[in-house]
């Protein structure tokens, strides 16, 4: 069926309510619109469903989110042991239409036999990972968009270990939905029969008591925390999850002096106060910043509305609150866990993805700690810790990302807002201990180990005219790749979708160990580099630069030539 008949179908079936139905009559002359809505299903990625809010086959609605759950259902009776008993965990978020969502996840779950466990609220993503392994489920759903716009909504599938499905499981759960012909193959029951037969089962608080534990459990210098009464931190949750957690753990760690920025301590679907939910933009912190002027804290903390990110800012010497990267912190983090470990194990890994900066990989390997890289995406961050547990050759330290992703511990298997904060905070104290800023430990790293600076350009390309443009672009970097740029060779182009590595310079080549993926990658011959690919959850294609330099003037001049150079080209192509 093509976009119009798909289209009228969603009018004219008994199937869908009288509100979807309304909904769709209300774009009836608007053929642009229909055919954005219905010109393909919104696909289930590797991350599982993400999309606008509305009727029709390409949005998220309780329809798709049925459909998508009757896939997970066949996929996890099929190949999970024992899966109706053990059961799959829902947590939601704060935006539109979650808890409503959550709860048609759930019934249609039941409605196979398969028991499922509802938080009573609102909670994390990173607190659903860690339910997922407490309570030996078979799998788990979030419901959230994560960082995305306010008319965003989206689904998150887990496995029974606590990660998100990586491809190859992925893949055969995507292979499920589409082996569903119509949406009248779910099952589904009401809540009411549910709850009698013992399939729907709420939890909280018992479950938050024991991750709070688990995650106060990681503090690395209690005495800091304790001789540091007077240290502030400004947090802001974004309008999301983080609120509770966050403060919580904070407190009971022993930071007294936490204030929550009020007008984004409540959760508000429409996130009122910022452009965009997201601790990568920096706008998203200027309500927290002015109270931290007002009350003179000593950094800011915030977090996405799952609360799997977090950003950071400090002051300057200047009493300016600057905001770090993700790949700033990162590198904060690693170096000040790994210079506060008594021992170091022998077999200890950091894992990052291989669109993060190099310097936490330079920092760690001083240490003599390994690393190892990942395509994009923690779900291949959580994969590592399973292999490493499965083989038990390698001991798991730490994990991150650029895009503002931490994990340390191995009790949660996706990144987690919640213990990043603490860590954050109390590396920030120790620093205070010693007179110093973040800012001051991160100059003391660029001068031992070189002056990283990266930068990432994200371009919206939205609707079928979007992907149509992305695939140019990508299309134009495989087949014409750039060989120099301003008299700097290009000396090896990685392409992930094809598992190739080649060495332009010698005319070598070598296969890429890692799961085939749309990304490119150009290192050039001083060690500067940029990847490109497309994003799996937005219309977006990203861009992401980094130099290292002997100076900070020296990398930002070459950050900008290289950045320069690309980003005419994509301009060229579009």
């Amino acid at each position: 069926m093509n976009y119009m008949e798909k289209y009228n179908e969603w009018i004219s079936s008994p199937y869908f309510d009288e509100e979807t139905k309304e909904e769709l009559l209300k774009i009836k002359d608007d053929e642009k619109e229909i055919e954005d809505r219905f010109f393909k299903e919104l696909e289930f990625g590797t991350g599982g469903l993400r999309g606008v809010i509305g009727a029709g086959t390409n949005r998220i609605n309780k329809y798709n989110i049925r459909k998508a759950t009757q896939g997970l259902a066949n996929y996890i009776l099929k190949n999970v042991e024992n899966a109706k008993n053990r059961g799959v965990v829902i947590a939601y978020d704060s935006r539109h239409k979650s808890p409503e969502f959550a709860k048609e996840a759930a019934l249609v779950l039941n409605a196979n036999g398969i028991k499922a466990y509802l938080f009573e609220s609102l909670r994390t993503t990173p607190e659903l990972s860690f339910t997922v392994r407490e309570l030996g489920c078979a799998g788990g759903i979030v419901i959230t968009a994560s960082h995305n716009p306010p008319e965003y909504n989206g689904y998150k599938v887990y496995g029974e270990d606590g990660g998100q499905l990586v491809p190859k499981f992925a893949n055969m759960v995507i292979e499920e939905i589409r082996n569903i012909n119509d949406f009248s193959e779910v099952k589904y029951i009401d809540e009411k029969e549910a709850l009698d037969k013992g399939l729907l089962n709420i939890i909280g608080e018992e479950i938050d008591r024991k991750y709070i534990d688990k995650v106060k459990s990681l503090v690395i210098r209690k005495d800091v925390i304790e001789n540091m009464k007077d240290f502030k931190i400004v947090y802001t949750p974004l309008h999301g999850t983080g609120a509770m957690p966050v403060k919580r753990v904070l407190n009971e760690i022993g930071f007294e002096n936490v204030i929550v920025e009020p007008k984004q301590e409540i959760p508000d679907s429409n996130f009122s106060t910022v452009k965009y939910p997201n601790p990568e933009e920096h706008d998203a912190f200027k309500l927290a910043i002015k109270l931290a002027e007002k009350e003179n804290a000593d950094i800011i903390i915030g977090t996405d509305p799952d609360c799997d990110r977090v950003g950071a800012v400090v002051k300057n010497k200047n009493g300016e609150y600057v905001v770090l990267t993700g790949n700033q912190t990162g590198a904060l983090l690693i170096d000040y866990i790994l210079s506060s470990m008594e021992s170091i194990p022998k077999n200890g890994v950091i894992v990052k993805t291989i669109v993060t900066s190099e310097l936490g990989a330079v920092i760690a390997k001083s240490y003599g700690v390994e690393v190892i890289n990942t395509l994009t995406g923690f779900k291949f961050i959580g994969e590592k810790i399973k292999e490493f547990e499965q083989n038990k050759d390698k001991k798991f330290i730490f994990g991150y990302e650029e895009s503002y992703g931490y994990l340390a511990g191995t009790f949660v298997r996706d990144k987690d807002g919640v213990i990043a904060s603490m860590l954050i905070a109390e590396m920030a104290a120790y620093y205070k201990s010693k007179g110093m800023t973040l800012l001051d430990g991160l100059k003391n790293i660029y001068e031992k180990y070189g002056y990283y600076k990266e930068d990432l350009k994200s371009i919206t390309l939205k609707g079928k005219e979007g992907i149509e443009k992305i695939g140019r672009i990508m299309n134009d970097f495989r087949n014409n790749p750039p060989l120099n740029i301003e008299g700097i060779r290009v000396k090896i182009i990685r392409d992930y979708k094809e598992s190739l590595s080649k060495n332009i310079l010698d005319k070598t080549e070598n296969k890429l160990d890692l799961p085939k993926s749309n990304v490119l990658h150009f290192t050039l011959e001083d060690g500067s580099w940029f990847a490109i690919r497309p994003s799996g959850t937005e219309p977006k294609i990203k861009i992401y630069f980094s130099v290292v330099s002997d100076s900070e003037k020296n990398a930002e001049d070459k950050l900008n030539i290289i950045r320069k150079f690309v980003l005419d080209k994509i301009n060229e192509i579009e």
